[in-house]
C-alpha cells in the first residue's frame, strides 16, 4: 500500500526490532519519562504504582533519536544479544515519541550563569539560583 510519508519522516518505531510479547507488554503498561542527560533518558514504568521507583532505568539513543542501550538485565541478558529492543526501548520510541526523543537529542545542560571573578549572577539577588542552591553554594533567605 502506497503512503504519503517520506523516508526522512518515518517512525522510529518502524526501524526497530521487537517481538509481539514485548509490544503488548509497552501497550499495558503506564510510563513516565525523564531527559537526563544528552541522549540519555530515564524510563519508569509506573504501572508499579508505590514500587515504581524499582522500575526506572536509562535508555541511550543515537543522534538520530533511535534507542540504542539500556541498563535493564533484559536488554543485556536478552534482547541486545538477539537484536532486538527491550520494552523500556520500545516504550521511549512509540509512547514518548518524538516529542521525548527530540528532546533527549537536544539537551543542553546549561550550567549556572558564571562571573569573571567566579562568582554567580545570582549574588546580587535575595535568591539562589537552583544551580547555587542545589550544589549547596547558597542557602535560601
Amino acid at each position: 500500500m502506497p503512503t504519503n510519508v517520506k523516508p526522512e519522516e518515518k517512525s522510529v518505531v518502524a526501524q526497530l526490532n521487537f517481538d509481539t510479547k514485548t509490544a503488548k507488554r509497552v501497550a499495558w503498561s503506564e510510563w513516565e519519562f525523564t531527559i537526563v542527560g544528552p541522549f540519555e533518558i530515564e524510563v519508569c514504568n509506573a504501572s508499579y504504582g508505590f514500587k515504581k521507583r524499582d522500575h526506572v532505568y536509562r535508555v541511550m539513543i543515537d543522534e538520530q533519536g533511535e534507542p540504542v542501550s539500556c541498563t535493564c538485565k533484559g536488554f543485556k541478558h536478552y534482547h541486545g544479544p538477539n537484536d532486538r529492543v527491550g520494552k523500556h526501548m520500545l516504550a521511549v520510541a512509540a509512547v514518548g515519541g518524538p516529542t521525548v526523543l527530540n528532546a533527549a537529542v537536544d539537551f543542553d545542560p546549561a550550567p549556572a550563569p558564571v562571573k569573571a571573578d567566579g562568582g554567580c549572577e545570582c549574588d546580587g539577588h535575595e535568591f539562589p539560583c537552583f544551580e547555587c542552591y542545589r550544589s549547596g553554594r547558597r542557602e535560601l533567605p
